[in-house]
């Protein structure tokens, strides 16, 4: 299991939680903090590391289990960051671990209608070298190789929408490396590991990651960080 498999676990654990349609937070529901204005505004295409973490920093113990996340009271997500995000999500971009778990987790070769409703028509880039299995009705695009060699493509896919990658960790580092990542959007649960698998397998410091939004979301903390190149 790669190390940000609980990208995909966090994402449909909000799916069942709530609809994609956004809502407005009751009085006292959500606090935000924005700097420099919304932290929804989409201008021009970003690419956005979107995920779950533990307080501090990780996706799954070393088992690979994401009981922690479960374990997580529900209440209040309704107005979490994924339905404002999503709509402005023009691709998506995985590795072959998180994107075979995702097909195992709904067993989507079985019940291939449940693909749309959360990703609907967007297209959906799986970097594999693996065996490749389609999920019939979804919009998948394989490849493999660089994600420098592959990205103009990617970004006209989205098609002025933003780009989600949603994991696993090589690939974020991918895009970091070749200068990509332009966002990093942390729903953070109130809950600890001793160890497991780190929530970005890269070194950032305080000179490359600015806090441009943070609210509270239910149990979660919802932190917003501009990448700077």
């Amino acid at each position: 299991m790669c190390p940000l498999i609980a990208v995909s676990k966090g994402h449909i654990r909000y799916r069942y939680a709530h609809s994609m349609k956004p809502s407005q937070p009751e009085p006292g529901q959500s606090k935000i903090l924005a700097v420099g204005g919304s932290p929804y505004d989409q201008t021009m295409t970003k690419v956005v590391f979107h995920t779950a973490t533990t307080i501090n920093g990780f996706l799954a113990d070393e088992g690979d289990s994401l009981q922690w996340l479960f374990d997580v009271p529900t209440d209040g997500l309704e107005d979490g960051d994924l339905t404002r995000f999503m709509p402005g999500v023009g691709a998506i971009v995985m590795g072959s671990t998180t994107y075979n778990w995702v097909v195992d987790f709904e067993d989507l070769m079985q019940h291939p209608e449940k693909w749309q409703p959360f990703y609907g028509d967007r297209p959906t880039w799986v970097f594999s070298g693996r065996e490749r299995r389609q999920v019939p009705g979804a919009n998948l695009r394989f490849v493999s190789g660089d994600v420098a060699a592959a990205w103009p493509e990617i970004l006209d896919s989205a098609n002025g929408g933003d780009v989600w990658v949603m994991g696993g960790g090589e690939l974020v580092g991918q895009f970091i490396d070749a200068g990509l990542l332009d966002e990093m959007r942390l729903s953070v649960a109130p809950a600890t590991l001793t160890s497991g698998r780190p929530l970005l397998p890269r070194n950032l410091g305080t000179n490359e990651l600015t806090l441009t939004a943070a609210r509270q979301v239910g149990a979660f903390a919802e932190l917003i960080y501009e990448v700077r190149r």
